[in-house]
């Protein structure tokens, strides 16, 4: 573990519709590595742990709580990225026997030269899930894939704005798009109707960023909300119920 983090001298690229991405590895304060984009300017995971931070937000405060009392759900996931929220996820429902249906939605796909460069196989319990780390990645887009007894996945690669969903159907989103400066679009009282009507009733969406505009945008969507204590180095989080 290292006491601050870095930026690695570990460079990626790759061309999407013509336009290059840079993607450089940093090391977060937990040890565990996340990503920079260059598109956006942003890491992909909190500088102050990237594992410690899904974690909190999206385990704790999303996985377990909605879990209670359950031995199946669906979740959404709004931004694959690096793939870290679905290992994770993947991980502890199977240490649960809770039996998992994940969806996640990604625009521009991680590549796997990239993903190759990330230790999070190598941190979580010691390595004995790696394998399950790389077939999150492995799987095909496009098509649902059993990738244990309680792990079910579906990556599409699409935006927000062009994805469709039933209503009614998700149990728990996670909302893990790069923050509102570099991706406003993505958090506006209409995307957060969309997430509204995708919830079963009781259904929750967590998300790391709790700016009052974003609030405000979700309260107008319909949901309630409230703050959290937030991941390590972020005062408070969002999670937000369909009523």
């Amino acid at each position: 573990m290292l006491n601050s983090w870095r930026f690695s001298p570990i460079y990626f690229t790759f061309v999407k519709s013509g336009l290059q991405i840079m993607n450089e590895i940093v090391e977060t304060k937990d040890g565990s590595h996340s990503l920079k984009s260059d598109k956006f300017n942003q890491t992909y995971h909190s500088v102050h742990g990237a594992i410690a931070e899904s974690e909190h937000v999206f385990i704790e405060a999303g996985l377990n709580f909605a879990s209670k009392n359950k031995d199946e759900l669906t979740i959404f996931e709004m931004g694959f990225g690096t793939g870290l929220n679905a290992f994770l996820t993947a991980v502890h429902g199977s240490d649960q026997k809770l039996k998992i249906h994940y969806e996640t939605i990604e625009q521009f796909p991680v590549q796997t030269h990239q993903i190759e460069g990330l230790n999070y196989g190598e941190l979580i319990e010691k390595g004995q899930h790696a394998a399950l780390f790389k077939a999150i990645h492995q799987t095909e887009w496009e098509k649902a894939t059993p990738l244990n007894k309680y792990f079910t996945m579906l990556k599409k690669q699409c935006s927000l704005t062009d994805y469709r969903s039933e209503p009614d159907v998700v149990d728990i989103i996670y909302f893990d798009a790069f923050s509102p400066n570099a991706q406003p679009e993505l958090w506006t009282v209409d995307i957060f109707r969309q997430m509204l009507s995708m919830l079963r009733k009781g259904g929750v969406l967590v998300t790391y960023c709790c700016k009052g505009v974003v609030r405000r945008a979700m309260q107008e969507a319909g949901f309630e909300v409230e703050k959290l204590a937030g991941p390590p180095g972020k005062r408070e989080m969002i999670r937000a119920t369909k009523p």
